[in-house]
């Protein structure tokens, strides 16, 4: 059996933990960590959270942690089998082995368990349904290892069954894929057919679910590729995206993004053909306020707002943002700017800080100009100047422009 010894993992052993362990062994309870913090760590990553499982019952645990003064966290967890401790300022999220006994494609009725190779089977992709022995033992039923190693995306089991215990698990293997995979294209066939004849079950899945996931995708590797898949599998419409998606922009874009850290609306906005398909993805998938008013000006602004021709290339944002009334204009230009693949340009946007209009209506009175009325007017006279020269004039210049106007 392989045996793990790598730093990443000899650093998880705060004292917390110590603590935990020991009281597992007194009760000779196995305790083991599992799924995604073991994939983590085999890839020489240090996990960001860690789950355990373990053959203890939830009451099991209760009394243990109960008798020796460990303070209790309700999650809710506990239907599911899980008990949250917190030992020195550490939260311990511990599972119980289950088996689900009735699935409907989102929720499990689970029964619990002592067979840790049981509690494997029903785990979604093999490079999750690893455990890691507080040793350093490696137990992998299903070559989850070897696939890892060989940057292979599988299912546990057959694809079909464990796509329809959960259908959010078609999105989870598109997610891996793009975290994990080499590159595109090495998919096993059956596993696409299973995904096309299942993909109708994501839309009973909650646009929230769907939306965490679909996230990291679009900011994982290969989303050219996995969302061309998505509309030749037909999961698309499913999951709120248009049914005809403009897909040559969306592969230009995602060139164009490669290193700008884009949000992920930026991204998926160049699907759309127009404000509806953000109205609709809203509808399906809840997306916040936020995203869904960064996709209308996208949708709006991607042709209008464009570079100017000559030395002053950034002069139409700048304006743009100069003349906007609403909160973080400036953080919309700068992903309108990824989307258009203006690397240099966003740049220098960022460096740019908004310049304060100099002169003010005190100095107008101070001028003679009295009435309210015609100060405004004054006013925005010279906001055209000053705009007009790039935001140079000082207030010397902007008042005897004043004298002459």
């Amino acid at each position: 059996a392989m045996r793990l010894q790598a730093p990443q993992f000899q650093a998880l052993f705060t004292p917390g933990l110590r603590s935990v362990a020991e009281l597992f062994e007194k009760k000779n309870y196995e305790l083991r960590i599992a799924g995604g913090a073991v994939r983590d760590l085999l890839s020489g990553v240090t996990p960001q959270d860690i789950d355990f499982a373990t053959t203890a019952t939830p009451a099991e645990m209760k009394e243990m942690f109960t008798s020796a003064g460990v303070r209790l966290i309700n999650n809710k967890g506990e239907k599911h089998g899980t008990i949250t401790a917190r030992l020195q300022e550490q939260n311990f999220e511990i599972t119980t082995l289950r088996i689900d006994v009735v699935t409907d494609g989102r929720h499990a009725e689970v029964e619990f368990t002592t067979d840790w190779h049981k509690d494997a089977e029903r785990r979604d992709l093999t490079v999750n349904s690893m455990f890691l022995g507080l040793d350093g033992t490696l137990y992998d039923f299903f070559n989850g290892y070897e696939d890892l190693k060989s940057k292979k995306i599988r299912f546990v089991g057959k694809a079909s069954e464990r796509i329809q215990e959960d259908y959010l698990r078609i999105l989870r293997y598109f997610r891996f894929y793009g975290r994990l995979a080499e590159k595109t294209g090495d998919h096993e066939p059956a596993t696409l057919q299973a995904i096309k004849e299942n993909a109708k079950g994501l839309a009973g899945i909650s646009g929230e679910r769907i939306w965490v996931e679909l996230k990291k995708i679009l900011l994982g590797n290969h989303v050219n590729h996995l969302v061309q898949l998505m509309y030749e599998l037909d999961i698309a419409q499913y999951i709120g995206l248009p049914r005809d998606g403009n897909l040559e922009e969306f592969a230009r874009v995602t060139k164009n993004i490669q290193n700008l850290s884009p949000k992920p609306m930026t991204v998926l906005t160049s699907l759309f053909k127009g404000k509806d398909d953000v109205t609709n993805l809203d509808l399906r998938l809840k997306i916040s306020k936020e995203e869904k008013n960064l996709g209308l000006f996208l949708v709006k602004q991607r042709q209008e707002l464009t570079k100017a021709v000559g030395p002053e290339p950034l002069r139409p944002y700048q304006d743009f943002l100069m003349d906007s009334r609403e909160a973080n204009t400036n953080s919309k230009i700068f992903e309108l700017l990824k989307y258009q693949g203006e690397e240099q340009l966003l740049k220098e946007m960022q460096e740019w800080t908004v310049p304060t209009f100099p002169v003010s209506g005190h100095d107008l009175r101070k001028m003679g100009v009295t009435s309210g009325k015609e100060i405004g007017t004054a006013l925005q006279q010279l906001r055209e100047e000053w705009k007009k020269s790039g935001y140079h004039m000082d207030k010397e210049e902007l008042l005897s422009c004043l004298k002459r106007l």
